[in-house]
């Protein structure tokens, strides 16, 4: 449990590092925009390009947390070792997903490299915002997957609203 801290603070401070760069792009945007009147395309691409890391991290935040939106009727009345079973289930269909889209992904990304393909604005190579797609579902592949055998071994209880996750 010690490396999915980890991967926790590292994910946390990648965060952070692109909201800081998403705002500080934004807001000079709006200032070359507006008062220079310089159209940089640049800082909306590092604006965009964060956000999506942003989104994408964040949506594993979500699942390790329990915060997602999730339609839970079914579930709230099942008792026992069906709702063990019946969240068993759901967690692996979340990790089979996961695992497919990282693995597509990689595929994306490498066709990516081998294009050479740049941004328009920062000419930076297009595999680094779609490497966003390889990290965050190699972060939910890996933590939901550790959650899904934790699951099965019985160390997260399945009664809780939310799962208990190493934060």
């Amino acid at each position: 449990m010690k490396i999915l801290r980890k991967f926790q603070k590292i994910e946390d401070i990648i965060m952070v590092i692109t909201f800081i760069i998403m705002v500080i792009s934004s807001f000079a945007q709006v200032i070359n925009r507006n008062i220079f009147k310089i159209p940089i395309s640049g800082f909306e691409e590092a604006a965009k390009y964060s956000m999506v890391y942003m989104v994408l991290l964040g949506t594993e935040m979500g699942l390790r947390d329990g915060t997602q939106i999730s339609v839970t009727a079914i579930v709230d009345i099942l008792k026992g070792k069906t709702k063990k079973i019946v969240m068993i289930i759901s967690k692996l269909i979340v990790v089979l997903a996961a695992a497919s889209l990282f693995y597509h992904s990689i595929g994306l990304v490498k066709k990516q490299i081998i294009s050479g393909q740049v941004s328009p604005g920062l000419q930076i190579p297009m595999s680094i915002p779609y490497f966003s797609l390889v990290l965050s579902f190699g972060i939910i592949t890996l933590v939901q997957g550790i959650t899904l055998i934790m699951m099965i071994i019985g160390k997260i209880g399945i009664n809780d609203k939310k799962e208990k996750g190493e934060r």
